[in-house]
């Protein structure tokens, strides 16, 4: 007698470009892959509907722990164009270019060399995802590179990382559109409990950015949470710093 056949791991298609197994011990993201051959750093990939799709490793990224965890807030989307503050070495930047897909783009800014030199390898397989060294605190430095976007993703592990993301939602942000902020509360002082940190960072913030309730990254990433915004009123975006020549690796002509 032939031992019951194990049923096939179900799949959902939770947003444009996400898909989300589930397993016996949680459920795995994926992402549809953009590069070919698509496995970027050996993650697991799958097939489905003739489309591949990578692995998204929650422990590796916070917005893939957010997801994991249920999230169902703003998260980029097709044809879009992103600011990424704090891209490193670019795990999550590739997954976000996943999202935006090949008309979108993610402007991807690091301002430490070594790990901008694997953001570098990254770009090389993905077009839609253009790297900047600089400095997040001074958007004045890439300004003329970026332009206004659609979205903004802040993941610095600054003390003023709350400024730092208002003051570039202020020069680039598209009216209405979404910041995802990492909140890092170990870097805001240890002394303050981390919901006590996270209150007092977005008590920092002007009221053109209306934050949504927060969600906690436990137990993916200790003291760390996501927080959604819309920017709403205020300067225009572009209006803010004035260009000045950035550090900017590209290939090919800057998306319109």
């Amino acid at each position: 007698m032939r031992p019951p056949r194990r049923a096939a791991p179900a799949l959902e298609r939770r947003a444009p470009g996400l898909l989300v197994r589930a397993r016996p011990r949680g459920p795995e993201l994926y992402s549809r892959a953009l590069a070919t051959p698509p496995s970027l750093r050996g993650e697991p990939l799958l097939t489905s509907d003739g489309e591949s799709f990578r692995r998204w490793d929650p422990t590796r990224s916070k917005l893939g722990a957010a997801l994991v965890l249920g999230w169902n807030g703003p998260t980029p989307s097709p044809g879009e164009r992103w600011l990424y503050l704090g891209a490193a070495a670019g795990t999550t930047a590739s997954h976000v270019a996943d999202l935006v897909g090949a008309r979108g783009a993610v402007l991807a800014v690091e301002p430490s060399v070594r790990p901008f030199v694997r953001l570098l390898e990254v770009a090389e397989r993905y077009p839609n995802l253009l790297p900047i060294l600089g400095d997040a605190r001074r958007p004045e430095e890439y300004a003329g590179s970026v332009g206004p976007v659609d979205g903004l993703y802040v993941d610095v592990a600054q003390a003023d990382q709350a400024e730092i993301a208002a003051v570039n939602a202020a020069a680039f942000l598209r009216p209405g559109g979404p910041l995802l902020f990492v909140v890092k509360t170990s870097s805001l002082g240890r002394e303050a409990r981390p919901r006590e940190a996270l209150r007092r960072a977005l008590d920092r913030w002007p009221p053109e950015l209306r934050a949504e309730e927060p969600l906690d990254l436990e137990p993916f990433h200790r003291r760390h949470y996501l927080v959604a915004a819309r920017f709403g009123s205020g300067p225009p975006p572009g209006a803010g710093p004035r260009a000045t020549p950035g550090r900017i690796a590209r290939r090919g002509p800057r998306p319109p």
